[in-house]
Formats: structure tokens, sequence, C-alpha cells
């Protein structure tokens, strides 16, 4: 028997482009992309699965949406000077690089439900001040030590990452995140 479901997985769709996106977007929106302060290419169908070049169009953007599709690397941020807000949960994304771009001016940083164990590059993030990653992979307080490195964080929520839910069930978890971040106003909500 051959199903509809057969035929879908046989010829599994093609990933939406960055393009592709934006020209829908523009479409809904009414606005031009290059001049647009804010852009929701979020739960694209079929899903992104590259941060491809043309995201260089959107130089005014500050606020970008890139959440709940199938990115695995952050990438092409370059043309966006002045982006103050990321967001990529709900993606397939294992590392931080690819910041360095926008890292003089990015303030808020959405990365939960991904698969982030490293927090390598996050130094680079100078004015970063909100960092929401709960539900990734880090697991040891050595990555963790890392956001030290970020001179503006005060807001963090890290509840679903390996090292939170075991010192949370030991009962630790705030005494040793706030001892290691000082300088957080707020954490885990």
């Amino acid at each position: 028997l051959f199903s509809f479901f057969s035929f879908f997985l046989i010829t599994k769709a093609k990933a939406t482009t960055i393009k592709e996106a934006l020209a829908k977007w523009e479409e809904k929106s009414g606005q031009k992309a290059s001049e647009a302060k804010e852009v929701k290419l979020y739960a694209q169908i079929p899903p992104l699965e590259k941060m491809d070049a043309s995201l260089s169009m959107l130089g005014n953007c500050e606020k970008l949406s890139l959440s709940t599709n199938c990115i695995e690397k952050i990438a092409n941020l370059n043309g966006l000077k002045n982006l103050r807000i990321l967001s990529l949960g709900r993606n397939n994304i294992k590392n931080l690089n690819g910041l360095e771009a926008v890292g003089d001016t990015l303030e808020e940083l959405w990365i939960s439900y991904n698969q982030v164990e490293k927090l390598k590059g996050i130094h680079v993030m100078k004015k970063l001040r909100v960092l929401y990653m709960s539900n990734n992979l880090v697991k040891d307080w050595a990555e963790f030590a890392k956001l030290g490195e970020l001179p503006c964080l005060a807001d963090l929520v890290f509840v679903g990452n390996p090292l939170e839910e075991k010192h949370t069930s030991e009962g630790t978890w705030i005494d040793e995140a706030t001892k290691r971040l000082p300088k957080l106003k707020k954490l885990d909500g």
C-alpha cells in the first residue's frame, strides 16, 4: 500500500529558504523587509534549515524571529547592524558560533529548546542583557561560568539544562548559580 505518508517521506518537502520566507513575510505584512525594524520568520512550512546570505538585506532590523524551524547553525548575521533581539528558540542549534557579527548590538538572545551544550563564543556579546536558554544541554559549571564574561547580563533563564536540573534536585541551584553570576537581577523568571 502506497499511502500519502509514504509519498511525503519519499518526496520530502524542500526546506524554505530565507529569501522565500522574506517574500512571504513582505506579502503578508505589506512591509519591505529591507526597511522593517521587526521581521518574523518563525514556524515556516516547510521549515527553514539555513540562515543564508539573504539575511544581509535586513539592515534596519532590530528584532528578528527565526524560532520553530530546523536551523542547525547561526550564520550570515553580518548585515544586521541594528539587531538588538534575536529569537532562535525551538531549532536544532548546537553551538553559539556565528554571533560575532552582532556582538556589539545584540541585547537579547532567545535560544531555548535547542541542543546547545557548550557556550564557547558567548563572550563576544558585549551588550547582552537577556539570555533565554532553557531546555538546552549545558551540563557543567565550566560552561556556565562563561556567562560571567557577559558584562551586562541581568536576566537569565536556564531551566531544563542538565546542570540546572541536577542542582535543583539537590537544592543548590540558585545559590550556586548566583554565586557564579553575582550581577544577575533575575534567574529563571
